[in-house]
């Protein structure tokens, strides 16, 4: 099971962070992965970070904004959204993965890679 949470109505330029909380038996051995959706658009990979965290991968939109992150008992993972645009407004769902102990970009960037999804938190970047 996840659980996302943080999302809020922020200004350009602001920064929030968002939380994804796994529980259950498999909550230590996912990957772990952001993905966004704003109104109109198909859902978008933002971040990701492997079973091993030690690789993390962010999109090209949010590169050097955004940072993915995750706690020391593997179960929260982070996503540090710093210097947010009116165009980083979407539904921001996260997802786990039962992968190998090391994944690449390319599977975890697919959304049809992921078993579980969160409920989605709504960010807001008004201008």
């Amino acid at each position: 099971q996840l659980q996302a949470s943080g999302g809020g109505l922020v200004q350009a330029g602001g920064s929030l962070r968002l939380s994804c909380e796994a529980s259950g038996r498999t909550a230590r051995r996912v990957a772990t992965g952001w993905f966004r959706q704003a109104p109109g658009k198909e859902r978008e990979f933002v971040a990701a970070i492997d079973r091993s965290g030690g690789n993390t991968y962010v999109a090209d939109s949010v590169k050097g904004r955004f940072t993915i992150s995750r706690d020391n008992a593997k179960t929260t993972v982070f996503l540090l959204m710093n210097s947010l645009e009116p165009e980083d407004t979407a539904v921001y769902y996260c997802a786990a993965a039962e992968t190998a102990y090391y994944a690449g970009r390319a599977y975890l960037s697919t959304p049809t890679n992921y078993d579980y999804w969160g409920q989605g938190t709504q960010v807001t970047v008004s201008s």
